[in-house]
């Protein structure tokens, strides 16, 4: 349309673009979609690297994945089999219309789910990485890596403390921090002023990276929602809207047998949490729209998983009658809820809800129950804990192993779900907000061993991992931002 304004000279045209797209905002829209696409996407492989090593370069952890998800389609397999239950089928009229009345609470459902079990829990998932190998290493004695004592077998290069200290920097003991309550340097009522102050700025300029550096310090509780928003570069348009839409109104024709384990799963889970139990209603919409969303397969091709395959009745192994399974290719499992809870303290908007957490999904949380070498993934993290562990609290972590309480035992579901349900919401928010300022969920395991550290006088003490993990049990009432601070930056190198 402006190429027809007589005021555009041919010669000029390439600066004029350039004005229009500073003076008309989307200047930073195409910058925060570049920057979000570059924090989503890994970097380039080697050009001449086969395409699965864009999913994991080490061939022995793309085989236990392989194995590890035909295990899970086989118990998925064999529940359809025993309850003689289809893995979708089409829902009759007038449950669809009882369905669509009731959409906005379905916790008052109470379908009979006793005969459902969730087709794995963290603990299955544990023992398969408990029993990873690097065949490479099978007989070559490598001192370095004999002398890890932990339950994770294979060698991956994890960060030291130094390295960590370098790479969180900004948790330092003499910066500001939002949820540390009595900073020397600053009085906190001068910091937090400061920083709200600040962070009201960054959404006003609506620059993702500056949003990413900010959150760092963590975020205002008032601002958290709409920083979190732009650093995930979530606008919630009408299309965006449009788009939720259709995926209900998937939900409400078609009954998949998955359905039945999101149920059961925020019945075992988030139900009984005194935080969360009000957003049921919230979870199940935002699970049931989820699993039949099929831009979730996208994340497949950075995954080291693949989407499970399901066959038209009859056509046993014929491509052309293959079909993803679940829609978006991802198998529920127990506590899958909680990865969608605390975001619902956020945003109370559903399609925006539901936006929040499918980009929160495919960037971090789905490394939390796939097997990789990436430094995000659980492996690492699981090696990443035991090191730190074993490196800075040798006698404490010796002492476990003695009594038969390996530290990861008691650690790894507080990982897989990234604390969720474990501590009180407004830290678990805080905590939150240093994953998305810091593209990693390495923070995890920090704070695992964390934890371990500050209740370690009490661990010493015990005798069997049942007492250890009773010592551990309630983490509710700890400081995420404390603790953290303490363990990288004052523990003695």
């Amino acid at each position: 349309v402006s190429l027809h304004n007589p005021e555009i000279k041919l010669e000029s045209l390439k600066e004029d673009i350039k004005d229009f797209l500073k003076t008309s905002g989307w200047e930073k829209k195409l910058q925060n979609a570049v920057y979000s696409e570059l924090n989503v996407f890994p970097s380039p492989c080697h050009p001449s690297a086969p395409p699965e090593h864009m999913k994991e370069p080490l061939a022995y952890m793309r085989k236990a994945q392989g194995s590890w998800e035909k295990r899970i389609l086989k118990s998925l397999n064999s529940m359809c089999t025993e309850l003689s239950i289809p893995l979708a089928q089409k829902r009759p009229v007038s449950e669809q219309k009882e369905l669509l009345n009731k959409w906005n609470e379905m916790g008052t459902d109470e379908p009979d789910l006793s005969l459902f079990r969730p087709v794995y829990a963290p603990k299955d998932f544990l023992e398969v990485l408990m029993n990873l190998r690097n065949p490479n290493y099978e007989n070559g004695e490598q001192p370095s890596f004999r002398n890890h004592l932990g339950l994770i077998q294979v060698p991956l290069k994890v960060k030291d403390i130094p390295e960590l200290k370098e790479d969180f920097s900004e948790l330092g003991l003499n910066i500001g921090q939002l949820g540390i309550d009595d900073s020397a340097q600053v009085p906190p009522e001068f910091f937090e002023n400061e920083h709200v102050r600040i962070g009201q700025k960054v959404l006003a300029e609506q620059d993702s990276a500056a949003a990413q550096q900010y959150v760092r310090q963590g975020c205002p509780t008032a601002l958290r929602a709409d920083l979190w928003a732009l650093i995930l570069n979530i606008s919630n348009q009408p299309e965006d809207i449009l788009y939720y839409e259709q995926l209900k109104s998937n939900v409400i024709q078609h009954d998949l047998l998955v359905d039945s384990l999101i149920y059961k799963d925020v019945k075992l889970t988030a139900s009984n949490d005194d935080y969360y139990f009000v957003f049921e209603d919230y979870l199940y919409q935002v699970l049931l729209c989820f699993s039949r969303d099929t831009s979730v397969l996208e994340h497949f091709t950075y995954s080291s998983a693949t989407p499970p395959k399901s066959y038209i009745r009859g056509k046993l192994g014929m491509e052309e009658y293959a079909v993803f399974y679940p829609p978006n290719g991802v198998i529920p499992f127990h506590g899958f809820s909680m990865y969608v809870a605390p975001l619902c303290f956020l945003y109370h908007e559903p399609s925006k809800l539901y936006q929040i957490f499918r980009e929160m999904y495919v960037r971090f949380f789905f490394r939390l129950h796939s097997i990789s070498s990436h430094p995000s993934g659980i492996v690492s993290l699981c090696l990443l804990f035991e090191t730190l562990l074993q490196t800075h609290l040798p006698q404490l972590f010796y002492h476990l192993r003695e009594i038969g309480a390996q530290p990861l035992r008691i650690s790894f579901k507080w990982m897989v779900r990234a604390f969720s349900g474990y501590l009180a919401t407004d830290q678990l928010l805080l905590l939150w907000d240093r994953i998305l300022g810091y593209n990693s969920l390495e923070i995890l395991a920090v704070l695992a061993a964390a934890v371990f550290a500050f209740r370690a006088v009490n661990l010493m003490e015990v005798t069997s991992l049942a007492a250890a993990e009773a010592v551990l049990a309630d983490l509710s009432t700890l400081k995420v931002m404390p603790l953290l601070q303490i363990f990288l930056f004052a523990t003695v190198t």
